[in-house]
């Protein structure tokens, strides 16, 4: 009796041993695995696009075109004289009335029929874009141009030639980390690199080719007065950052 327990046990105990040894490896042969990858490259912005713009209110609408006609010309001819490199151009011209306030009903009060609204003057306006990679003397140029203009914002990037040059790198660090990814991949399924071919490489996989520009913003000035400002504008301080540029790819792995 004692020697059918003693074989029992054992029987048991080869069980055991039997459904805790490690499972058998899965065939990888003719095996497709699919590999995003990703690579970034990161330079310092060499561009800014600078945008200016002029209002004026008059009760007359000639008049108040004509004022913002004038500083328009005399803004864009300073940014020109400041900065001969830069690209203008000008855009969201406007013209729209201006109506005086209508006093709140009280509460309780009848609402009467309102009666035509007459304009008790014009406002007219526009816009100047400024795009330069002369940023040494970028707050020179500013500092002049706000003597007449009004200053928007401050954005700055990467200029397209620089980032024509840098598609160069991009791809190579997009690869680099394929190539990765790869053997990581290849060592997890216990198979030798040699032995995965690269089937397919679709560098539009992903769809995000993006950058992330680091963008700095100036806050526009009150509105101006009719005349010439005859004060000199302090120079502006800007920081123009950087800019990351990204890619993204899926290749595409068969093993032998």
């Amino acid at each position: 009796m004692t020697h059918l327990k003693h074989l029992a046990a054992a029987v048991a105990a080869a069980f055991t041993l039997a459904a805790h040894a490690a499972p058998e490896s899965l065939a990888t042969a003719g095996t497709l695995v699919v590999v995003p990858a990703s690579g970034e490259v990161t330079h310092a912005n060499d561009q800014a696009v600078v945008t200016f713009s002029v209002e004026e209110v008059d009760k007359d609408k000639a008049v108040a075109a004509s004022k913002a006609n004038q500083k328009m010309k005399q803004g864009t001819e300073i940014v020109k004289r400041e900065d001969p490199q830069a690209k203008l151009k000008t855009h969201g011209y406007y013209t729209y009335p201006v109506y005086p306030e209508e006093p709140p009903v009280p509460a309780g009060q009848p609402v009467r029929p309102s009666k035509p609204r007459v304009p008790t003057g014009w406002r007219v306006g526009q816009s100047l874009q400024a795009t330069t990679t002369t940023l040494s003397t970028l707050p020179k140029t500013v500092a002049a141009a706000q003597s007449v203009l009004a200053l928007n914002g401050v954005r700055f990037g990467l200029a397209p030639e620089t980032t024509r040059k840098l598609d160069e790198q991009r791809i190579a660090a997009t690869y680099a980390n394929l190539t990765e990814r790869i053997n990581s991949i290849a060592a997890a399924m216990g198979r030798k690199v040699g032995d995965a071919v690269l089937d397919t490489v679709d560098f539009e996989g992903s769809g995000n080719y993006g950058a992330r520009n680091v963008t700095a913003y100036a806050s526009a000035p009150a509105p101006m007065s009719l005349r010439r400002s005859e004060t000199a504008v302090a120079e502006p301080s800007f920081e123009p950052g950087e800019t990351t540029l990204q890619m993204h790819l899926v290749g595409k792995v068969r093993f032998k």
